[in-house]
């Protein structure tokens, strides 16, 4: 039976981690022209005393979506015996699947890919070129807003106590001259992650990194937020006590999916 941990993190793959593929099908022309004609569902599924766990990529001619739990029917299915075990792929670890759908080998053969291109995430991954180092700054926060939500959403004790003493508060991320925005709302216990900028109330935190150079070695945890805004690789415009806190709860997000 799965932990409480195993279908947090799992929630946070799923939700968090998974979605942020539209990015790469998006702003990667290579990975956009591999997937223009492509029609299927890829579907990762653990199995788990209380029900299947998982999630379905969903590949509509240049459209993708993500959707949650199993799909009625699915071109690929990656299944797990357990959801820790469905984790530990997504975090990059030796885990082998069993695949239904082999016999598809040009679909497997992209999506398999496209997982390798989630590795941009991990913290160690260093990109090589200008493409890949924004693909990992705009990856890396929209997949780092969403988690927070998921975090409160999935009972993190910590996220859920936070949230729930706040009134309407936004938590903004942006880099200067780059059209890479996200956000967080929280309101009395509940939490919603978006794109963009939010214009509807003025953040009580709004990280702005100055370029995708000076926000990658905070994104991928080499300083700390604080230690950042000294020496300027981030400016905080709004409550440093708050941006202090958020940069510990982005912390605890890196801390589960790695």
């Amino acid at each position: 039976m799965a932990t409480e941990k195993d279908l947090l993190v799992s929630r946070i793959f799923c939700r968090a981690v998974l979605p942020v593929i539209k990015v790469m099908l998006e702003d990667d022309p290579k990975t956009r022209a591999k997937f223009a004609k492509v029609r299927a569902v890829v579907q990762f599924v653990a199995k788990d005393h209380d029900g299947d766990v998982g999630a379905y990529l969903d590949f509509d001619n240049g459209a993708f979506v993500v959707g949650h739990g199993v799909a009625a029917r699915a071109d690929i299915t990656f299944r797990f015996s357990t959801v820790a075990k469905m984790n530990a792929m997504f975090a990059g670890k030796p885990v082998l699947p069993r695949i239904q759908g082999m016999w598809k080998v040009g679909l497997l053969v992209k999506v398999l890919g496209l997982l390798m291109g989630l590795k941009i995430l991990m913290p160690n991954a260093k990109p090589k070129t200008p493409l890949q180092a924004r693909l990992k700054v705009k990856m890396t926060l929209y997949m780092v807003s969403t988690a927070l939500s998921q975090l409160n959403k999935g009972g993190h004790p910590d996220m859920v106590e936070w949230c729930a003493k706040q009134p309407e508060r936004i938590y903004q991320w942006s880099v200067d001259g780059e059209d890479i925005a996200c956000y967080l709302r929280v309101k009395a216990g509940k939490s919603q992650a978006g794109r963009g900028m939010y214009t509807r109330r003025k953040p009580i935190v709004h990280m702005k990194f100055s370029s995708i150079d000076n926000a990658l070695p905070v994104l991928t945890n080499q300083i700390d937020t604080l230690q950042a805004m000294k020496t300027g690789l981030v400016t905080n415009d709004g409550s440093p006590e708050y941006g202090a806190q958020i940069g510990d709860l982005m912390l605890k997000v890196a801390q589960l999916v790695t």
